[in-house]
């Protein structure tokens, strides 16, 4: 190759200016990974963020183990802390310490096996592509890609919720790599952003709730909603109905900052529940924002019981209810079934997490409420390194932010 002497000096020029760029903003020596790759490009190694007690991570380094034939090496680049996750890191309900957690993340294949050709829904795989993972296959009938809507994710395994294998590691999206067995679903998302990706699966939660809600066929265009419980999943679900057309809608929190984003996501009052003194004072509220009605359907978010005994006062004679918020036990709640229920024919449906056909579903809610302007990636208010993953998890049980995540460098 001729190159001349000005080339030359032209490039070396341009190294020693990227060199310079590099030293300004050098990571600390305890944000850089130590894993020795191979000459393909494969880590002999990699950090794993292991839960080890309660309310600590210790972050520790496993081989990489060898890859089977149907076998997928991803790159993490990002995966939000779910509400899940908090409750293992205080409480660990699920009794899995030691264990990786870490569902909700995404990143960019690095190697496969010789098998692995398309993803879950046949779209091609390739090194290099941006990829996410849903459920993993149990020998159960009920859970296939031909029959998507008979089981919700409940019956299958889901990673970063798994008891620790001392073969494999890397198995939860906290960490610097992670292994996608055979027999796992992988979505193929190039076609998103980062942030879009990191929430794909809280919002696969949403759109399986919506879904549920519209079976009841109360939920329509012209529907006065309300979502109770501006965290990241109502506000999520606040987005959806948006996109879906839905206008009329009141938020329910007690947080002002959160009934303002809600507004960003949507919604076109909001209630503060602080600001009523009891149930019927905050329902006569919620009446108020609808120009004197009550709610068509409501959307009941939150984790706590009393709120779900309340949200059936929101709503009118012959209206519907979607309650979601309980993934976990969180108490009994006390309501008046004659009230409540029956005299108002309410139509309750519940939802828990969600369908394949939902995740997939997902990926073109992400573009269409990208496309009319809803401000989704600012759900995700604080990002941190994985070193820092203990901090995370502290972030997300204050509740100062709205969506945690920690994204590799």
């Amino acid at each position: 190759m001729d190159v001349k002497a000005n080339d030359i000096e032209a490039i070396v020029r341009q190294v020693l200016s990227s060199l310079k760029e590099g030293n300004a903003s050098a990571p600390s020596l305890e944000a850089v990974p130590s894993q020795k790759k191979t000459a393909g490009g494969v880590p002999k190694t990699a950090r794993v963020a292991m839960l080890t007690k309660l309310e600590h991570f210790d972050l520790n380094e496993y081989p990489v183990p060898a890859l089977g034939d149907d076998d997928i090496l991803v790159k993490v680049e990002g995966c939000g802390v779910c509400g899940t996750d908090a409750h293992e890191f205080k409480r660990d309900p699920f009794g899995l310490i030691p264990v990786a957690l870490g569902h909700e993340g995404t990143g960019e294949i690095v190697a496969m096996g010789k098998n692995v050709k398309k993803d879950s829904a046949g779209k091609p795989l390739n090194i290099g592509d941006k990829v996410v993972t849903c459920m993993i296959f149990k020998d159960n009938p009920d859970i296939t890609m031909f029959d998507l809507n008979k089981q919700n994710v409940g019956g299958a395994d889901v990673y970063g919720l798994l008891p620790d294998d001392d073969k494999n590691h890397l198995q939860g999206w906290f960490a610097d790599y992670m292994v996608v067995k055979g027999g796992s679903t992988v979505f193929n998302v190039s076609d998103l952003d980062l942030d879009s990706r990191i929430l794909i699966e809280p919002c696969a939660v949403l759109i399986h709730a919506v879904e549920r809600a519209k079976t009841t066929g109360i939920l329509r265009f012209n529907s006065r909603v309300v979502v109770q419980g501006c965290g990241p999943i109502g506000l999520i679900c606040i987005a959806i109905l948006r996109t879906m057309g839905i206008e009329n809608i009141v938020a329910v929190d007690g947080n002002d900052m959160r009934l303002e984003f809600a507004k960003k996501m949507g919604a076109d009052k909001s209630v503060n529940f602080k600001n009523h003194n009891g149930v019927e004072a905050l329902a006569e509220g919620v009446k108020e924002a609808f120009g004197g009605y009550f709610a068509d359907f409501g959307f009941q978010c939150t984790g706590s019981p009393v709120a779900h005994a309340n949200i059936y006062k929101f709503i009118r004679n012959g209206g519907g209810l979607c309650e979601l918020g309980f993934f976990i036990n969180g108490g009994d709640a006390q309501i008046n079934p004659h009230f409540d229920i029956c005299a108002k024919e309410i139509t309750t449906v519940g939802s828990w997490v969600y369908t394949l056909r939902d995740y997939a579903t997902t990926f073109d809610f992400l573009k269409r409420a990208k496309a009319i302007g809803i401000p989704l990636a600012e759900l995700i208010t604080h990002k941190y390194p994985l070193e820092k993953i203990n901090e995370a998890l502290e972030m997300n049980l204050s509740m100062q932010g709205l969506k945690i995540a920690i994204v590799n460098q």
